[in-house]
């Protein structure tokens, strides 16, 4: 199976929405599209969708990937970073692409690995879900049966932690990664790319971290 997609001029989020996916199709798709970075997937028990990000959802992903690496450097934490890693499970029949997912807590778990497994291995300790245009899909429902235990949700506007409790997730103040962050650090930083260029924006992000 070959799939191609093209993204139009616009800066809205292209979605397609396909019923009636077998898992090993879902599967083909994923592994045809892995020469298509600008791409996610969500499937969930047979409903496939794919969306085609904007430039606006692509800037603040890599931004807030920036941040949680510079982050891990100044407060001496080890990190696996796995970008748009495909998280699925065929007994769930459910899987996803984050918008950036890390190991940092279980770092030690995936270290050296060149595939990792989800119903062998821990799934990633933080997902970042850049959400402004939204999934048709609950991807929130998927996390939590992936197990992930942190997600930060951006909607364009707002930051938001979500921590998984039981079955589902809770709104938190702080960041488990990273104890010393609040969720209003987070949104301090992103107010920052109005007014300093990235890499100053970074510094900022750094000396935040050792003072702390």
């Amino acid at each position: 199976m070959t799939v191609t997609l093209t993204k139009s001029s616009d800066r809205i989020s292209n979605k397609i929405l396909l019923p009636s996916i077998r898992w090993e199709t879902y599967r083909a798709i994923a592994c045809d599209l892995e020469s298509q970075p600008n791409k996610r997937l969500t499937y969930d028990q047979g409903l496939l969708e794919i969306r085609m990000p904007s430039e606006l959802h692509e800037s603040y992903k890599k931004l807030l990937g920036r941040i949680v690496e510079a982050l891990t450097e100044s407060l001496d934490l080890e990190i696996c970073s796995l970008g748009s890693m495909t998280c699925d499970r065929e007994d769930l029949a459910r899987g996803l692409e984050p918008d950036q997912c890390y190991y940092i807590q279980n770092e030690s778990q995936v270290w050296g690995k060149d595939q990792i497994d989800l119903q062998i291995d821990p799934p990633p300790d933080l997902a970042i879900e850049i959400d402004i245009t939204s999934s048709s899909l609950n991807r929130f429902a998927i996390y939590a049966q992936l197990g992930v235990p942190e997600v930060w949700r951006y909607d364009g506007q707002t930051i938001t932690i979500h921590h998984l409790v039981g079955d589902r997730y809770i709104l938190g103040d702080r960041s488990l990664a990273f104890a010393v962050l609040k969720t209003s650090d987070i949104q301090s930083f992103l107010e920052l790319k109005n007014t300093l260029k990235e890499n100053a924006l970074i510094r900022q992000v750094r000396e935040w971290a050792t003072k702390r």
